[in-house]
């Protein structure tokens, strides 16, 4: 499998040692759905990634819009065609540094745009639904970095690593005092009594752009939605659950598998469905 990849405007496989992206994790990425040639929900990606560029000091050029659409524009002529979605991923680090935390204000920040083949799920698992687990590994809270989609994904790395059974689709993460957070990839959300619940993100976690569009949705239908603390047995009580991000749009949960034994299940829901059919409708999926 062959990726199509611009570093800095440039058809390129590599990046020096000394970017501070892999040094220290000073980046920031957004992954995003391409439906032909056209990103999805492509302001709200931009803008994330702007607030967290301006959050770690990371100065990106006032054309940085501009910018990454040339670059899309010219991967999409290397690219041929890949079916109908692929995935855009663009990555922004600080750029090449040497030793030490100290920042050189004169180096110019790098910035690096790649498109992948769109994964295949031949089980559906937007129609029927996935198996997840509660995983062990918490995140920190650090309300500093809450909400930006930075390169430090070490906690999401070593949960993803907990399980290799198949029929785990995603792990959810708590964290340290033992709220819930989100997935290892993904938002999660939950209905209980008719309202939409989902955990707050600003001492923690990744605010995702569907999460967010998600919210908007339920806004326009009449849905009251709630953010706040809550603790992993809430789940137990829900009527529906899914989780959902940029590529996957909305997964179903159908069943929480935990190292208690206990599974808790939910049937496909019809805020679920609805929800799925509103993306749809929204020309997002």
């Amino acid at each position: 499998m062959r990726f199509y990849i611009l570093i800095n405007g440039q058809s390129e496989q590599s990046i020096p040692v000394t970017d501070r992206g892999l040094a220290y994790g000073h980046g920031l990425f957004e992954t995003i759905t391409l439906n032909g040639s056209q990103p999805v929900v492509w302001q709200a990606h931009l803008d994330r990634l702007c607030k967290g560029a301006d959050r770690l000091g990371i100065p990106l050029p006032a054309n940085i819009q501009s910018l990454l659409e040339a670059d899309l524009a010219k991967l999409l002529q290397l690219q041929p065609a890949s079916g109908s979605r692929q995935v855009l991923k663009i990555t922004i680090t600080r750029g090449c540094g040497g030793r030490g935390y100290a920042v050189d204000d004169r180096v110019p920040i790098n910035r690096i745009v790649q498109l992948n083949p769109f994964p295949d799920y031949p089980e559906q698992p937007s129609v029927k639904g996935v198996s997840v687990r509660l995983c062990q590994t918490r995140l920190a809270l650090s309300p500093l970095l809450a909400g930006i989609k930075h390169l430090n994904r070490l906690e999401q790395v070593l949960a993803r690593a907990e399980w290799n059974d198949s029929r785990i689709r995603e792990g959810i993460v708590l964290d340290s005092e033992g709220f819930l957070v989100e997935g290892t990839m993904s938002n999660l959300f939950w209905a209980q009594g008719g309202g939409l619940y989902t955990p707050q993100l600003d001492r923690c976690g990744v605010a995702g752009i569907i999460r967010q569009t998600i919210l908007t949705l339920a806004e326009q239908i009449g849905v009251t939605v709630c953010e706040g603390l809550y603790a992993a047995d809430t789940l137990v009580a829900a009527d529906e659950v899914f989780v959902c991000n940029s590529v996957i749009a909305i997964w179903p949960v159908t069943r929480l598998i935990t190292d208690q034994g206990r599974s808790p299940e939910w049937p496909v829901g019809p805020l679920t469905r609805l929800l799925q059919s509103r993306l749809v409708a929204e020309g997002i999926y």
